[in-house]
């Protein structure tokens, strides 16, 4: 069986402990391709670079699956908060 949309989450929350995590399974069911929105604590001092590398390297087992990651935001909280502000 592919990776699910939960195996990714359970996999970023243990491994980043994210304040937010959106992932989407764009591939229609089948595992491979997947979207992600994460914040985290751990991305802080970290040029976006390296936090999606923190993301793929969290993911290394799963990414043997995976065909396509998409990382659609990888902020800290604060960063995070700014952008809910500046939308609200």
């Amino acid at each position: 069986m592919g990776v699910t949309k939960e195996i990714v989450e359970a996999t970023l929350t243990s491994k980043l402990s994210p304040t937010h995590l959106e992932v989407v399974d764009t591939s229609g069911g089948c595992g491979a391709s997947f979207v992600v929105e994460i914040v985290s604590k751990e991305f802080e001092g970290k040029r976006l670079l390296d936090r999606h590398r923190m993301v793929n390297a969290a993911l290394e087992k799963e990414m043997q699956e995976i065909h396509a990651l998409s990382i659609k935001k990888a902020l800290t909280p604060e960063q995070w908060e700014q952008q809910s502000q500046a939308s609200a």
